[in-house]
């Protein structure tokens, strides 16, 4: 019994790798970065009390994106929105984040392919968080994630597969799990992103506009490499609602 177990769980992972590569390997090495990182708190080598806090605000600006520095033209700075991809402040922040990127990221990445998936995903990433600190530019603040990476994602996904159910929990119906359709639970989404953002202050904290940004390049990227008359339809993925930070 246990060995036939083994063997279908080694062909479902198998079957599951094949399907979505670039999601499970950006999954992975965000999780590696984080774990190695001082944000963490799990490598000794960044201290601890006070030293691993400064360790951690050092990591931060030089790997996050920094508003009033990105547009002086540095090659280090042009290049943040990238790294920033990459980087989590918490294992809060990197869990909600990768949850995500794995609910609606392999279907997304079966049908866009690999490579336009990947490109896909960091150039939109990269416009997110451009967005944000151009609307931002007096800003200090560090900023980092892949929030606005995984916002295209579910842009995209909502013109791939508007019918597809996802699972969502809201707050005001205690946090029961239900099912709806993506068309639903996504512009939803966005509808609480935008409410958000109306109301972000300038300092630390989520950065709802990368995420709207996001989403919407993510959406008209979809529609525009894919006409209605090429998506298909395909079985209800699972998915939460919700997400931490950006």
């Amino acid at each position: 019994m246990i060995s036939n177990w083994s063997v279908v769980a080694g062909r479902a992972s198998r079957s599951l790798w094949r399907s979505a590569p670039m999601t499970y390997g950006l999954i992975a090495l965000c999780c590696a970065l984080f774990v190695i990182g001082p944000a963490a708190g799990l490598n000794p080598a960044y201290g601890s009390g006070d030293a691993l806090l400064a360790a951690q605000r050092a990591y931060f600006h030089r790997w996050g994106v920094v508003p009033a520095e990105l547009f002086e033209g540095s090659a280090r700075a042009v290049l943040t929105p990238a790294t920033a991809l990459f980087v989590h402040g918490s294992w809060v922040h990197l869990l909600g984040n990768m949850l995500f990127l794995y609910v609606f990221g392999v279907l997304t990445e079966a049908r866009m392919g690999r490579v336009q998936f990947t490109l896909f995903y960091l150039g939109c990433g990269y416009l997110a968080l451009l967005g944000y600190a151009a609307a931002n530019a007096d800003s200090e603040q560090s900023l980092v994630g892949a929030s606005g990476a995984i916002s295209a994602v579910l842009g995209a996904f909502l013109y791939l597969f508007p019918g597809a159910r996802v699972t969502s929990l809201l707050p005001f119906l205690f946090f029961l799990p239900l099912r709806f359709p993506a068309w639903v639970v996504l512009p939803f989404w966005a509808a609480l992103q935008w409410l958000a953002a109306g109301q972000a202050s300038h300092g630390p904290g989520v950065a709802y506009l990368a995420h709207l940004v996001g989403f919407g390049l993510g959406f008209a990227y979809a529609w525009v490499r894919f006409p209605p008359a090429t998506r298909v339809k395909v079985a209800p993925a699972p998915a939460p609602e919700g997400e931490n930070q950006q």
